[in-house]
């Protein structure tokens, strides 16, 4: 199973992008912004927020609407939708970005308020929004939701055991979500974007040479057929490293 790779007509639509003020989910909503769709795009930092609107009109699009939104704050999720729902009346992509790495580090030696944040942000924030938007997705002529997860969640390596175990439960949702509206327009899947020149990568790898690396905007062109209308597949990680759908990933 491999992806479309041309970018898809996306005129008209609506996207939300969380995590949209750097890395990959900046580069994401550009994407999505070039190709058609209206973006909202949510995030805490106000300025990387401005930054990508100017961007998004510097390319001749319509500026985004800008949503600067702690993800922790589940009760704002919840009003987000409310909004999503008042203004437009459906949703046609999500793109679940946001999360964090946490500590790298022996799981016995990682502090509570630590794992707690990771699963905060990376899990529960990422089923209150599947919560808030599903109807609006549902909604849709062709809904699209694209949920960020890792190799992490597969190769559970040493040390990265809350970082792992979040984007393992990430996977499992999108794929219980998926399995409930298999008979409907609305398509669910995961993305492993692999190693990438983001901040959060020279947390995880201080000594790595990220030039080595690709740049998350390399990445986010890879991912964004996964919006396209036309899209098939459910269920399913898109392995953005293998250019390929895969039911499950080992370790290399």
């Amino acid at each position: 199973m491999t992806s479309d790779t041309r970018t898809p007509d996306l005129s008209g639509r609506i996207a939300l992008v969380t995590g949209a003020s750097r890395g990959i989910g900046y580069f994401i909503a550009k994407e999505l912004a070039a190709a058609g769709a209206h973006v909202i795009a949510v995030a805490r930092t106000v300025g990387g927020l401005e930054e990508l609107d100017d961007e998004i009109k510097a390319g001749g699009n319509e500026g985004a609407t800008l949503v600067p939104l702690d993800i922790t704050d589940m009760a704002g999720i919840d009003r987000l939708g409310g909004s999503i729902h008042e203004r437009w009346g459906k949703l046609d992509i999500l793109v679940a970005n946001a999360a964090i790495l946490g500590v790298v580090g022996p799981l016995g030696h990682i502090e509570a308020k630590v794992f707690e944040k990771v699963m905060a942000i990376n899990v529960t924030s990422t089923w209150r929004l599947i919560r808030s938007v599903d109807p609006l997705l549902r909604a849709s002529d062709a809904g699209r939701a694209i949920l960020m997860s890792s190799g992490a969640a597969h190769s559970a390596r040493a040390f990265w055991g809350p970082y792992a175990a979040s984007k393992a439960a990430v996977e499992a949702l999108g794929r219980s979500w998926a399995d409930e509206t298999k008979n409907m327009p609305l398509r669910v899947n995961c993305v492993n974007p692999g190693a990438t020149r983001t901040a959060m990568r020279a947390q995880a790898m201080p000594g790595e040479d990220p030039t080595t690396l690709p740049h998350p905007s390399e990445v986010a062109e890879k991912i964004i057929p996964l919006a396209s209308p036309d899209l098939t597949e459910t269920g399913l990680i898109y392995d953005v490293p293998k250019g390929r759908f895969v039911t499950y990933q080992m370790p290399e």
